[in-house]
């Protein structure tokens, strides 16, 4: 086997000579003291939190908003009080403001994960906002970014925060990037930044909301049980977009979690209808997708459930109510055993055009690359979008918040995702889940704070987080009867990212607004 030089190797020696001169001079007594002093392995250095502020103003609905942009890293401290995570954000505070404790603070964030929350900050949330083409291809630059008279910042001032790994966010001292990778040091990282922040900045007694996307919504979860219960920081309201609290129900492309199938079945039926592709299609989908709900979790569950002892008859019915609801052919169905998964559904439904469509984005199309294989090789909805996203991100941080860091900014983190650790440990019994649910966790925060509230966001066209999953985590909270109205869904007619679609964007907006409005005062 052939040994490659080691540097390190190069220097022990060095070190070992040092101290046979030393030894020689001084004599063995400081023998001892110098081998220590070799074996000492040297302290990882802590950067410096680095931060740009610069002023701005926003005309929203017709209101003015001053606001305070501060674009930078907070260092946090962990458990210990020790420094463990350099962690990116971008905090957009409106100025004029006498008493910033009667002024709300959302903390904000996308999921993956291994996410940066460019998306959310980018496309609704955020005082700038780029303009993509939907529902088609944007074109390439220049991309129009506008002022957002849909930011949030006339009602909550703002605050966008990066996972390790991600955007400008890195473990420090003798933690490691991927040591954050798994869901509860997730979270508590997200925690811990929240505790700083508002200690630093004087928000203790601001109302507190946080808003996360997808994986978000999982990391959302766990944040508000986390600082509820060990922190003591309450808070007034949890924004879930595109809600994925418990992912062996989110996940019917992952091998061995199968009885997700009938939780996407509605949505392949509102896609189907869409494209106009659905046998017989109604004029108004809203009655069929009624029906389609009980399809999927009454006789479709149950056929499923019979495995291969469902009678032939019965089987036969299946199939053709599942063409019938999905526009897949009967041929396809059967070959696939009743089972046909979200990426398999976008490979298909337009494959005889050699189109595959969006998975966080069903109403996208692309060119299907291979309409032979059995998954769809990518999403059409981030090829349309992610270059505007990423220029027009990385202008705004560059150009308007004056952002001059000599380093990369990480739009996403393939190897946070490949490597991702599901289990959870449930805070409230300190059960060990092996694929994480935090919707044991929500539920254990609303009943901890019954003053707090839960809005959900949810697209009709996303496959990646169905409306009927989204439904079924959400009446399968066990909240007691008079908590079960502190949580409510709405409802877009776009995918995962609603607000790429502008009317969808105003209702979001909207919807957000309100439920600050109900929930602050």
């Amino acid at each position: 086997m052939n040994k490659k030089f080691n540097p390190e190797s190069l220097g022990f020696l060095i070190s070992a000579l040092f101290i046979f001169i030393n030894f020689s001079l001084n004599g063995a007594s400081q023998l001892s003291d110098k081998l220590q002093d070799t074996t000492k392995k040297p302290s990882a250095s802590i950067p410096k939190a680095e931060q740009s502020v610069t002023q701005h103003k926003i005309t929203i609905g017709g209101l003015s908003v001053p606001y305070t942009a501060t674009a930078g890293t907070l260092i946090v401290r962990n458990a210990k009080d020790a420094p463990y995570a350099n962690i990116g954000y971008i905090a957009y505070i409106r100025n004029d403001i006498t008493d910033p404790s009667y002024r709300p603070v959302t903390f904000a964030y996308n999921g993956g994960p291994g996410s940066s929350s460019i998306w959310l900050n980018m496309g609704a949330l955020g005082p700038k906002r780029v303009v993509t083409n939907d529902p088609f291809f944007t074109p390439p630059p220049p991309y129009k970014v506008v002022d957002n008279d849909f930011s949030i910042l006339d009602k909550t001032d703002l605050v966008m925060i990066d996972a390790v790994g991600t955007g400008y966010s890195h473990a420090v001292g003798e933690s490691k990037d991927k040591d954050f990778w798994s869901v509860d040091p997730d979270i508590e990282s997200f925690a811990l930044f929240i505790r700083q922040y508002i200690t630093e900045n004087g928000r203790w007694n601001s109302s507190k909301y946080l808003l996360g996307e997808s994986y978000g919504t999982t990391r959302s979860a766990g944040i508000v049980d986390f600082l509820q219960t060990n922190e003591g920081i309450s808070f007034n309201g949890v924004i879930l977009v595109s809600m994925a609290t418990d992912l062996d129900i989110a996940s019917d492309d992952m091998l061995g979690y199968e009885h997700a199938a009938p939780f996407v079945l509605p949505t392949y039926t509102a896609i189907a209808w869409y494209h106009k592709v659905l046998p017989d299609p109604p004029v108004d989908i809203g009655p069929l997708l009624k029906e389609v709900r009980t399809f999927a979790l009454g006789d479709y569950s149950e056929a499923l459930a019979q495995g291969n002892t469902i009678p032939d008859s019965v089987r036969k019915i299946i199939i053709e109510k599942l063409h019938r609801y999905s526009g897949i052919s009967t041929d396809y169905i059967d070959k696939a055993d009743m089972r046909i998964s979200s990426a398999q559904f976008a490979n298909q439904l337009l494959n005889e055009h050699r189109e595959t469509i969006g998975s966080l984005d069903a109403r996208f199309s692309g060119v299907n690359f291979n309409p032979l294989d059995k998954n769809a090789l990518y999403d059409p909805f981030d090829a349309a979008t992610r270059g505007a996203f990423s220029a027009a991100f990385l202008d705004h941080i560059h150009r308007d918040l004056k952002i001059s860091l000599n380093k990369n900014y990480l739009f996403q983190n393939l190897d946070a995702f490949s490597s991702w650790d599901w289990k959870h440990k449930v805070i409230a019994d300190g059960t060990l889940q092996p694929m994480v649910n935090t919707s044991i966790d929500l539920a254990h925060a609303m009943g901890y704070n019954p003053n707090l509230k839960v809005l959900v966001l949810q697209g009709t066209y996303d496959l990646c987080t169905s409306f009927l999953a989204t439904e079924y985590m959400v009446s399968h909270l066990n909240l007691r009867k008079d908590l079960r109205s502190n949580i409510e869904i709405k409802y877009y007619e776009a995918g995962h990212m609603m607000y790429i679609h502008e009317p969808s964007l105003k209702k979001f907006k909207n919807d957000i607004a309100i439920f600050i409005d109900q929930t602050s005062r």
